[in-house]
């Protein structure tokens, strides 16, 4: 692929195509992915036939959010080897799918329980998604545009949420909270689009006619295992804290001193702004992300915004802001979520081709079966006031001190560029 493309129309319709699809795919995974988070505390209740102040409607919406992170772990292991196995496109069809005709089903849900299976399956199809879709790009866009690309792919996961915000307030009058689930079933439109114009990447050809794909358990093999436990270490620990974050946030927005005698509907549209804040801060992220990764590299870049989630994770809940000054902290926190931006370029290349998407879905979604007992834990350590959920969200943040040290353990980005096509060291 040729390294002097340096405008958008000296982009092959190759190229075009396969950027549009893992585009919506993120789209509309970030869509699925907050549908949930939008509407728990007031749809587990409805399901419990209880009222919001039930401690075991944050059991169980806490126990959903978990079986959903290690679904989507699961999801990103197993549709990363589809990927590898065959093809980025079909993989891509399949994920797609699966997301859309689960989150679907959630809207007939008649019992916690079911709604909680519900979430994992649709999980699957999200957690394998990110990993067919940055794989996808990597092999198809210049290298000296990944910072960009990655940038532009999150923050379609950004934009996808804010759809889900949408839907949130439009929807806001349905008692039920249902009908929120139904607008998952869009993205299952595209995949017909996808399987027509999107081609499958030279590279996983010309690597699956050449060799044998390689088990999943070689990416603990001598030549590849010291980036595997690398890259679990940092999203373990960070996703674990930025899972906290950001299904507990619209709990303790909710548990705010100025909103304790609202109606339910205020409550549900103040927890809806909060996490539009959230993304229009990640959204610019993105970009500041990967300005970052252009000037000093993708490790630098990545140590410097994990640090700066711990920061701004201590400044938001070191004490009780007001409402007001808490949705500008929140842009804050949303800004340095760029970070995961960066994952999306950094990760798949440390792999071999006939590895990456099974290599990068397997470490960065392995983080999230951590993020589901972390997610857990923190909610259940709160009773359900404002302070508690504050220092549950502090203590998480400081994970992202450890996330950010054993980042500088990350290879050099001249080894990644070496290392495309070889077993990383």
């Amino acid at each position: 692929m040729s390294q002097t493309v340096t405008r958008l129309r000296d982009l092959t319709k190759q190229q075009k195509r396969s950027g549009l699809a893992a585009w919506l795919g993120w789209l509309f995974d970030g869509l699925d992915m907050h549908l949930y988070t939008l509407v728990a505390t007031p749809f587990v209740a409805a399901l419990l036939l209880t009222d919001t102040g039930d401690p075991q409607v944050k059991v169980k919406s806490a126990i959903i959010q978990g079986l959903f992170l290690v679904g989507w772990a699961l999801g990103g292991a197993f549709f990363g080897r589809v990927g590898d196995l065959l093809g980025r496109r079909k993989a891509l069809v399949l994920t797609i799918l699966t997301y859309a005709c689960f989150t679907g089903l959630s809207a007939i849900a008649q019992t916690w329980w079911q709604l909680g299976i519900f979430r994992f399956l649709a999980a699957l199809g999200i957690g394998g998604e990110w990993a067919v879709g940055a794989s996808l790009l990597v092999e198809t866009w210049p290298k000296n545009w990944r910072p960009w690309i990655a940038a532009v792919l999150q923050s379609a996961v950004n934009c996808g949420i804010m759809l889900a915000c949408l839907a949130g307030f439009i929807l806001k009058e349905d008692e039920s909270n249902r009908l929120i689930f139904l607008v998952g079933i869009l993205p299952a439109l595209i995949t017909l689009w996808i399987r027509k114009a999107v081609p499958e990447t030279e590279e996983w050809e010309a690597a699956q006619n050449k060799v044998k794909p390689p088990g999943v358990m070689e990416l603990f093999s001598p030549q590849v295992r010291g980036v595997t436990w690398r890259v679990l270490l940092i999203c373990a620990v960070s996703l674990t804290a930025h899972w906290a974050f950001m299904f507990w946030q619209q709990a303790h927005v909710r548990a705010l001193p100025e909103f304790a005698n609202v109606t339910a509907a205020e409550k549900n549209s103040v927890a809806v702004t909060s996490l539009f804040w959230v993304m229009v801060g990640s959204v610019i992220g993105n970009f500041v992300a990967g300005g970052l990764a252009k000037i000093m590299g993708y490790r630098k870049a990545i140590v410097l915004m994990l640090a700066a989630y711990a920061g701004s994770m201590w400044l938001c809940f070191h004490t009780t802001w007001s409402y007001q000054a808490t949705l500008w902290l929140f842009a804050l926190i949303g800004l340095c979520q760029g970070v995961f931006g960066l994952f999306t370029m950094c990760l798949p290349p440390l792999f071999p081709t006939l590895l990456r998407t099974t290599g990068a879905g397997f470490c960065y979604n392995f983080g999230r079966i951590v993020a589901a007992a972390g997610t857990v834990y923190f909610g259940l350590a709160a009773t359900g006031k404002v302070d508690d959920y504050r220092i549950a969200l502090l203590n998480a943040g400081y994970l992202f001190i450890p996330a950010a040290i054993v980042a500088f353990l990350l290879p050099q980005e001249k080894d990644q560029d070496d290392q495309v096509n070889q077993p990383a060291d």
